[in-house]
């Protein structure tokens, strides 16, 4: 599914991604070994990545390419730093982070779940990419050139009652990175978040141990059917825009949240500057005029 792994050619180049032992992380290294790029694997678990470093290896575009890993915390600055260093230090080339690493974090009303395991979920989802891009943002401002890219999810465009910090931190990330696009134009270094819609990966299968108690009726419900009837979205829509994001042809799309479902996305460079000059694709607050309300604005 999706388009020709050889369309968007990405051989000289390297990404650091984090999240990469399981599920969409491992599905969009996955992606871009097949297109060429050398990759620098992370997540907490060592011994899932080693594995997935081995995978790799049989998916690899040419022998040359280089497939290294190393664990961390990306909620933790000190080991953010450590493998910031040792991916600049394989891959001098580097111009490429896509920040994957996430949880669901405590479900349950926000009155019963902990203050801690919330707090937990903000440092992993928010903090985590902060890091990563404090991390690696002098390397790309020094090379004129960079590829930011954010996994984000339905928390950042959707209330997800009984998930709050998931959905906080996920719409919190996204205004980041919106952030971060116009901070960085200057520097050619190109920055977006992705949308890669419903997938059964781990994070479904937490809300359907956790049970509709816990997550909301409808939300399990939702969850359940889509994958009770396999409804739910091949990654390799989300690992296909990632390879495009990652390449030259899209250089100077920057500040969007894009869907890798619905979003006709290889069309876009031919409308780069409608695209630019327009606040489509980004989060913004809506106001009665714009439903049709002739009463809510002065």
């Amino acid at each position: 599914m999706g388009m020709d792994i050889s369309k968007y050619d990405l051989t000289g180049r390297a990404a650091l991604i984090s999240g990469a032992s399981l599920g969409l992380g491992l599905s969009i290294a996955r992606r871009l070994a097949r297109a060429g790029a050398g990759l620098f694997l992370c997540a907490r678990g060592e011994g899932r990545l080693k594995e997935a470093a081995a995978e790799l290896e049989s998916e690899k575009k040419r022998d040359s390419q280089k497939i290294l890993w190393k664990a961390a915390d990306v909620s933790m600055e000190a080991e953010v730093n450590a493998l910031a260093k040792d991916a600049l230090t394989a891959f001098p080339e580097l111009t490429i982070l896509v920040s994957n690493a996430g949880i669901y974090g405590p479900m349950g009303r926000i009155e019963d779940v902990s203050a801690q395991d919330f707090l937990r979920a903000v440092e992993i989802n928010l903090m985590g990419p902060v890091l990563l891009s404090r991390a690696l943002i002098p390397h790309f401002r020094k090379r004129g050139y960079g590829k930011i890219i954010q996994v984000s999810g339905g928390g950042a465009t959707n209330p997800m009652p009984k998930i709050e910090s998931y959905a906080a931190s996920k719409a919190a990330v996204v205004r980041l990175m919106e952030s971060l696009a116009l901070d960085l134009a200057d520097f050619h270094v190109d920055v977006n978040s992705i949308a890669p819609g419903l997938l059964d990966t781990r994070l479904l299968r937490e809300v359907l141990e956790a049970g509709p108690e816990a997550v909301g009726k409808a939300f399990y419900d939702r969850m359940k059917e889509a994958s009770a009837k396999g409804t739910c979205t091949d990654p390799e829509l989300a690992a296909a825009l990632c390879q495009f994001l990652a390449s030259a042809a899209s250089d100077g799309i920057t500040g969007k949240l894009i869907s890798a479902v619905w979003d006709d996305y290889e069309s876009w460079p031919t409308h780069l500057k409608e695209l630019l000059s327009s606040d489509a694709y980004t989060l913004r607050r809506l106001a009665g005029r714009d439903r049709g309300l002739s009463w809510g604005d002065k």
